[in-house]
Parts: C-alpha cells; structure tokens; sequence
C-alpha cells in the first residue's frame, strides 16, 4: 500500500509538472503572438472601432468556442486565435499612447510593472506552494462587482471612478495569477489550455489598468 501510494504521488507530480511547463511554454508564445498583432494593429493605425469590435470577437471565441475544444488540439489554435484578437484590439490604445509626449515612458513602465507583478505572483505561488483555493468566491465576487463598475462607468464617465477600476482590476487580476498558479501546482487545473487563457487575461487587464492609471497621472 505504501508503494502504491508513492507511485500515486510520483504520478500526480509528474502530471502536475507537465501541465505547469505546457501552460508556460503556452502563455509565452501567445504573449509573443500578441504583441505581433498589436504591433501590427499599432502601425496600420487601426479605428478604435475596429479593435473593440476584435476584442468582442476574442471573448466570443472564449466564452462559446473554446471551451468546446479546449481538451483537443484546436484548442491550442483558438487560443492564439483570442489573444491574437486581443493583440489586435491593444493596438488603438497603444496609438493613443504612444502619440503623447512620455507615451514610450509609460508604456514600457506598465510592461515593466505587469511583468515585477506576475513574475513576483507566480514565483510566491510556486515555491510556497500554498493553496489558494480559498480566493475563489472573492474573487468572482470582486469580478462581478468591478464589471458591474465598470457598465455603470460607461454611462456616468467619471474620472475618479476610472482610477478606482483600474486599481481594483490590478489587484483583482493579482488574485487570479495566485489563484491560478496554485490551481496548477496543487493539482486543481490539468488542462494547460484554459490555465494559459486564464494567465494571460491576467496578465492582459493588468497591462491595460497600469497603462490607464500611468495616462491619468500624466493627464493623457
């Protein structure tokens, strides 16, 4: 029995390993792909309509498509299809920016920032190795009141509202990078497709809140 229990926990290592370095290898190809395309969409200058209208395609594809096929290989092929979209609908903002006098400044401090952030995150979790679990009604708690935020933002346009959800979009998507990682590492998430997709949106909001908050306070 004692053998078998080792085996068992030798097993499950292994598996837990693979999974952390598929979703790795993972996220940091589509984090590459998607600064191709927002590179991309940053120099054809591309309307604002049309990075909304990609990034509403990228969540479509998220919310009705992958999780369809995430246990297959075309998982892996809509999953750079969303961050790719996602690259796309970046590209306005990054023009909005990069036009400003410290638009360069800006922009390399909130990828700066985002990557201490989830560098900082990811390593805690992985060398504690402490269960997280625990955030997940917080989390999606916090996630429905930012989003109900946010529409009511849309409407009243304020600018200290802003500032608000941003910052609580950074330390929410900080939650989700322990949260996350620690699924991963405890064995909670085997699939490493919807593991990259749930890091890299992550990673995703915490660049844009950064970049929003850094605009703010340089009045942009």
């Amino acid at each position: 029995m004692a053998i078998q229990s080792l085996d068992r926990a030798a097993s499950s290592a292994v598996s837990t390993n693979k999974v952390l370095r598929d979703t790795y290898r993972l996220l940091s190809m589509t984090l590459l792909f998607a600064a191709f395309t927002a590179g991309v969409s940053y120099f054809l200058r591309l309307p604002h309509m049309t990075g909304m209208v990609c990034s509403i395609a990228a969540m479509g594809l998220l919310w009705f498509v992958l999780p369809k096929v995430a246990n297959s290989s075309k998982g892996i092929l809509v999953v750079f299809a969303v961050t790719g979209l996602l690259g796309i609908g970046l590209g306005p903002m990054l023009n909005h920016y990069l036009a400003t006098s410290n638009g360069q400044t800006m922009v390399a401090t909130a990828l700066g920032g985002t990557g201490v952030i989830f560098m900082g995150l990811s390593a805690f979790a992985l060398v504690t190795k402490k269960d997280f679990s625990f955030l997940g009604g917080f989390l999606f708690a916090g996630f429905m009141v930012v989003l109900l935020a946010f529409v009511a933002n849309l409407f009243l346009n304020m600018p200290a509202m802003s500032i608000m959800l941003s910052a609580a979009i950074i330390l929410l998507m900080s939650g989700f990078i322990l949260y996350d990682t620690s699924r991963i590492v405890n064995g909670g998430e085997t699939n490493y497709v919807m593991a990259t997709v749930g890091l890299f949106l992550s990673i995703y909001n915490i660049f844009q809140s950064l970049l929003l908050l850094l605009g703010m306070g340089g009045d942009e």
